[in-house]
């Protein structure tokens, strides 16, 4: 194979340098053959992030090589490439690939780029943000992040559980989410995980977002104390399933739908329809079976609508109102108003005795 081909794509020209480098040991699964995968689910892949800001996960030599995390885009760039200035919880802002077109994501790949994390918003939000300013515990504003339009709830696996728990705890929270009239879809993780996403109305920020994911967790744990758990310190997770309503948090992203995990088999993170989970087996749903499931079955998102998150801050506000302070924060975010103390619950009652 030549040292590199180049592909027009959404009227732009994609160099791809060494189509013919192992990406994926398990099948000898190449970086061309990772391009071929992106351009056979181009039409439901664009359907969930196009125009949303990209973090890079980059494996210039494959899922088994080493790997870092780029924020920002390189110095070098084609012209035509997309970015918007994004920030991280401190402040700190830099310039973002946007996932304009399918020319994007292969120049992304092309730089070794097997794992797509996707903002909760869409390009230049942050800039155009409307909302009230928000401020720390300290009195300090926040980042503002604009108009946020994914409610993402991610099913962690605690140790001991296994995928059927995780079956089991979507279905709880699919129905917690139907009473509540919000039309929720499933996707694997690519990992050990399972994703549920609402598309939401252009009307919230991602602090209202996370409000509303903390509300979430804390009613399915009501409903199935025994196999749910809203609980942010791993020691008093117990074998429950986890949900991690810290996935919402501003300025966080999550592994992207349709997107290829750096796991030597190739592992994509795939919407499914609510009637295959019972029989889904995540590590079947690979670059080399998706494209023909997209092929016979169509993208089983294709018809999500936008969704409100009111019944869902009305249960935040009631649960504020009742005493539950804020859940806690990830330690990279400065302290938060109304949150408890950022210390592990043993440590805390080590100190006091």
């Amino acid at each position: 194979m030549s040292d590199s081909v180049e592909l027009e794509v959404d009227g732009h020209t994609v160099k791809i340098s060494n189509p013919g480098k192992i990406y994926f040991s398990k099948r000898e699964e190449t970086k061309l053959d990772l391009v071929n995968y992106y351009l056979a689910v181009a039409e439901p892949i664009m359907n969930t992030i196009r125009d949303r800001p990209l973090l890079l996960e980059r494996y210039p030599d494959g899922a088994s090589g080493k790997s870092w995390f780029q924020k920002r885009v390189p110095k070098s760039v084609p012209d035509w490439l997309q970015t918007t200035e994004v920030s991280t919880p401190n402040g700190t802002t830099s310039d973002a690939l946007v996932a304009k077109d399918m020319a994007h994501i292969l120049w992304a790949v092309n730089l070794g780029c097997l794992g797509f994390h996707v903002w909760a918003t869409h390009a230049g939000a942050e800039a155009a943000s409307t909302f009230p300013p928000v401020f720390d515990a300290a009195g300090a504003q926040l980042p503002p992040t604009g108009v946020t339009d994914e409610l993402r709830i991610d099913l962690d696996p605690s140790p001991g559980i296994s995928f059927d728990d995780l079956r089991a705890a979507a279905l709880a929270t699919r129905a917690l989410c139907q009473e509540l009239g919000i039309d929720v879809r499933v996707k694997t993780s690519g990992s050990r995980g399972l994703h549920l996403y609402a598309l939401l109305a252009p009307q919230w920020d991602g602090y209202q977002v996370r409000a509303a994911a903390v509300a979430l967790a804390r009613e399915l744990e009501r409903r199935h104390p025994d196999t749910i758990t809203a609980a942010w310190w791993k020691e008093e997770r117990g074998s429950r399933v986890f949900v991690d309503f810290n996935q919402n948090a501003p300025h966080r992203t999550v592994f992207g739908a349709w997107c290829v995990r750096p796991k030597v088999g190739a592992q994509v993170s795939t919407p499914i329809s609510w009637d295959e989970l019972p029989a889904i087996v995540p590590d079947e749903l690979t670059i080399a079976t998706v494209p023909a499931r997209v092929v016979a079955h169509g993208d089983p998102w294709a018809d999500r609508v936008p969704q409100s998150l009111a019944p869902l801050l009305e249960m935040s506000a009631k649960d504020l109102a009742d005493g539950l302070m804020d859940a806690p924060w990830p330690p990279v975010y400065p302290k938060m108003p109304d949150e408890p103390p950022r210390v592990q619950p043993s440590k805390a009652r080590k100190d006091a005795e």
